[in-house]
């Protein structure tokens, strides 16, 4: 009995022991659980409520850093852009501002070009970069890529000042051609003169008027709007009327030939604007006495038919580092040659708006001294009428909410880059 008393009291301490263990355990877990470690702190528990929401539903890049400089939060633009690495910011002339910031608490705005990684060639990122205090251990950094936005403005700005110049030359020309006019009343012969030149230079300054409304407006418009077939044989007979003229009188030969019957969809002045501009350019670089061919046919391609309309010269050709450049607005190969034929610099940036409004692309195949062959390339009529009525029947579905990403819209081309072979130019001369 007194052995059987002593295992019952063993075994009753033993429990006691255990349950005590447990019960300290217990405790022990709860305390480890809410005391904050190393790698809490770099979490996003030490923002301040709500500062995790707002980071997350930004544009700009957001980077958090304590008071060690260590990242506490970062978005992952800012990854992207390159300002994190290794847990750290690693563009010194912000990690300078955010302890500036961290020192006086006074926000601090700067732009900044930063490299660009992973490129090799030496551009630059514009940014703008502001610091803020961010309570009372915090700092907040957000950084704005401004470098799209500087591109455009340059653009806008050469616009201008392309614009501005080339309105100033055949407007000053009448100004002095008038006052030659004045001075020449005497003599009918040199103001029959003057009057000519006048003319020369009142049609170069409406033509460049027109294109500048053109470029505008197949830059604004939405050409599938009041999209049609459109029979390419009749763009082709269009843009040679337009171009008979120049042509007889320099003696050349003009031929159409190609696949019959072919249709492409979309707006139809638009796409005889931008074909006829093809063929008066081949016309206005072509010596006297040569011939001009514009083709056309059926392509098979992924994702839907195509038409390409190929318009060939043999004229002066273009040079590899011009064919880079050649669809740029007010961009000429030869600058003398354009104002001797009237050239505005605006017709293959025309071209080029078209044919990508109109889901399609141009491309170049030149040679200096053989010639040139522009090929239009755009999506056949049944594709693109199909395609354009699931968009707008997606569009319906969605009860009108929001605009269709893909509708209306398609990515510009280089014209060198393609999937198509270009048609040389010894194969689509009629």
């Amino acid at each position: 009995m007194d052995v059987n008393a002593a295992v019952a009291a063993a075994a009753a301490i033993a429990g006691v022991l255990t349950g005590v263990i447990a019960v300290l355990a217990f405790r022990w877990s709860e305390r480890e659980q809410k005391r904050p470690t190393r790698s809490s702190l770099h979490t996003d528990a030490v923002l301040p409520p709500g500062v995790d929401t707002v980071l997350s539903v930004l544009r700009s890049s957001a980077v958090v850093l304590d008071e060690a400089d260590a990242v506490v939060k970062a978005s992952s633009a800012a990854y992207a852009l390159g300002l994190v690495r290794g847990g750290k910011l690693a563009v010194e002339p912000m990690l300078q501002m955010a302890r500036d910031t961290r020192r006086d608490g006074e926000i601090r705005q700067v732009e900044l070009d930063l490299p660009r990684r992973g490129t090799g060639r030496g551009e630059a990122l514009a940014v703008s970069a502001r610091v803020a205090p961010l309570g009372s251990r915090l700092v907040l950094l957000l950084v704005e890529d401004l470098t799209e936005a500087r591109r455009i403005e340059a653009v806008r700005r050469d616009f201008v000042a392309n614009v501005s110049h080339e309105l100033k030359t055949p407007v000053g020309a009448l100004s002095l051609l008038s006052e030659a006019v004045m001075d020449a009343s005497d003599d009918p012969e040199a103001v029959e003169r003057f009057a000519g030149r006048m003319q020369i230079e009142a049609t170069r300054l409406t033509s460049l008027v027109q294109e500048l409304i053109d470029l505008s407006r197949v830059q604004n418009d939405d050409p599938l709007e009041d999209a049609e077939p459109v029979r390419v044989d009749e763009l082709v007979a269009e843009a040679v009327d337009r171009c008979r003229h120049q042509a007889g009188a320099k003696q050349i030969t003009m031929a159409a030939g190609g696949a019959a019957d072919l249709r492409v969809w979309g707006n139809r002045g638009q796409l005889a604007a931008a074909l006829g501009n093809l063929v008066e350019n081949a016309v206005n670089y072509s010596p006297a006495r040569t011939r001009v061919g514009i083709a056309a046919r059926s392509v098979n391609a992924p994702g839907g038919d195509h038409i390409e309309i190929a318009v060939t010269d043999q004229g002066i050709g273009i040079s590899d580092k011009d064919k880079e450049r050649i669809f740029e607005r007010f961009y000429r190969v030869d600058p003398a040659r354009s104002r001797a034929t009237g050239g505005t610099g605006l017709g293959l940036a025309i071209v080029k708006h078209v044919a990508a409004s109109h889901g399609g692309e141009v491309a170049v195949w030149s040679a200096e001294g053989q010639g040139s062959t522009f090929t239009l390339r755009l999506p056949e009529a049944g594709a693109a009428r199909d395609r354009a009525h699931q968009q707008t029947a997606r569009h319906e579905r969605a009860g009108g909410a929001g605009l269709d990403e893909e509708a209306g819209r398609s990515t510009p081309t280089s014209p060198e880059s393609t999937a198509y072979e270009t048609l040389p130019a010894p194969e689509v001369l009629p």
